[in-house]
């Protein structure tokens, strides 16, 4: 087939225009799907052969050429034409000038419609492996930061304003189990898009007698889809994924929000390596968190490519229609947006220290331990609601005479309520607050580190 000859050009009287040409070509882009691609085709090659659809000697020669065409990519040697339109015409048309007419019995019993969804597939599912042993590498960095930082006591924070003291390692291990979530999220997508496409054909299945279950079985695919027409017509699986991602990449923007935050003067919870900041063009003091401000800043650019393939779908008349050729750019910048931001996370992570002086002094104050005495008197007997108004009198009688809480002495703590014993010194120790939780999910030193064993047991099974 001649460069610019299109495999559905019989019907048309006139060539197509340039400026179509250049406006409806995706090669540019879905050039990347070429070894899926070619992956797909051999599959289909050695079904066809199988159930006599062609030769078996023709699906030799079709596989060998497609092994060569792939090699040759990969060299450099095959560079791609705009006038192939996308990465199916490209190759089916190196394909038939290699081994001639034989190369065009290839597209029997399929269309670029099922093709396309099948490279996508191939394509996100190998995408989305490697985007969670990143997430697995990240998670065990947290939980690696948790072990070193058990005893780093910090404020804890509502509505930006320090409530209770927590461990560090407690903190770190939030944003582990919000990264489990989006692990599940990501395995539970790759099981639902696992499903063969090829042999929905255009729209309604092919005469041929195709065998789905054996193309299905080359590749790997545990099943085949049920409806020939949804086969070809939706993208929800790109939109799920691009839907987990989103909520991936939001985890990562509020981590390198407080990043941000804590490594300023105000802060100074953390010291981010030089290697993972940058300067000023102009003040020559400045140390600047930029890697985590981009990440923050290209949380949106994923949301972006959500709302891009949700519009797309939003009005589409069954089944196939071109405008779904617009799903794969969104679909690579999220992949690709992803793992490099995972990527770069994890070493700058890596790269970051805890000021675990600053963090206690911080949590000292306050009045994080209000919450404390609260308990302590509910255990007396109070009502939790009569013990709020005690402790709430105690905090403005702090506040009116610039006092803490452990600057006051029992005479005045029994202004408030007479029955305050000497223990209430121990109670608003910030060791004793943070290990006095020690229920499941609470931030006592011995609950967590059973949630780190948990975590590094759990590793190998994502």
């Amino acid at each position: 087939m001649a460069i610019g000859k299109k495999p559905w050009s019989g019907r048309f009287q006139k060539p197509t225009a340039p400026n179509v040409e250049k406006f409806t070509s995706s090669i540019h882009y879905d050039q990347r799907l070429y070894p899926y691609d070619i992956e797909g085709s051999i599959a289909h090659a050695t079904m066809l052969a199988g159930q006599n659809i062609i030769s078996k000697n023709e699906a030799s020669k079709i596989v060998t050429a497609l092994k060569n065409i792939l090699k040759d990519i990969e060299k450099g040697k095959l560079k791609f034409s705009p006038a192939d339109e996308d990465i199916h015409m490209a190759i089916e048309r190196e394909l038939i000038s290699r081994i001639g007419a034989t190369g065009g019995k290839l597209h029997s019993a399929r269309s670029s419609n099922d093709q396309i969804v099948l490279d996508v597939r191939l394509f996100l599912r190998k995408e989305i492996k490697i985007i969670i042993s990143l997430m697995n590498a990240l998670q065990m960095q947290l939980v690696n930061m948790a072990k070193r930082e058990i005893r780093t006591i910090m404020p804890g924070y509502t509505h930006m304003q320090k409530a209770q003291p927590v461990l560090l390692s407690h903190y770190l291990l939030a944003f582990g189990e919000m990264f489990t979530r989006d692990v599940q999220r990501l395995n539970e997508c790759g099981n639902r898009l696992n499903v063969l496409p090829l042999g929905a054909a255009a729209l309604a299945g092919t005469s041929l007698p195709i065998d789905r279950d054996q193309t299905a079985k080359i590749l790997n695919f545990p099943a085949v889809s049920k409806n020939s027409m949804d086969t070809v017509a939706d993208r929800d699986f790109v939109a799920e994924f691009i839907f987990a991602a989103s909520l991936l990449m939001m985890h990562l923007s509020r981590f390198c929000e407080d990043l941000i935050l804590w490594s300023s003067d105000e802060f100074g919870f953390v010291e981010i390596s030089d290697a993972y900041t940058t300067g000023s063009s102009i003040m020559p003091q400045k140390k600047n968190p930029d890697v985590a401000e981009l990440i923050r800043g290209k949380t949106a650019r994923v949301y972006g490519d959500l709302f891009t393939i949700m519009t797309l779908l939003k009005g589409l008349p069954m089944s196939y229609n071109r405008d779904l050729q617009e799903d794969k750019e969104p679909l690579f910048d999220a992949v690709d947006t992803v793992k490099d931001c995972l990527a770069i996370f994890t070493e700058m992570i890596n790269h970051t220290k805890f000021n675990a002086e600053r963090m206690y002094l911080a949590a000292q104050g306050g009045f994080s331990t209000a919450t404390d005495i609260a308990e302590y008197l509910v255990g007396r007997g109070i009502p939790f609601r009569r013990a709020h108004e005690i402790v709430g009198k105690i905090v403005a009688y702090c506040l009116k005479n610039k006092k803490e809480l452990k600057n006051l002495t029992l005479k005045e703590y029994r202004i408030f309520y007479q029955g305050f014993t000497d223990d209430i010194q121990n109670i608003i120790k910030l060791d004793k607050a943070v290990n006095s939780r020690k229920h499941t999910g609470g931030t006592a030193t011995s609950t967590v580190l059973k949630r780190i064993k948990e975590f590094e047991k759990s590793f190998g099974k994502n």
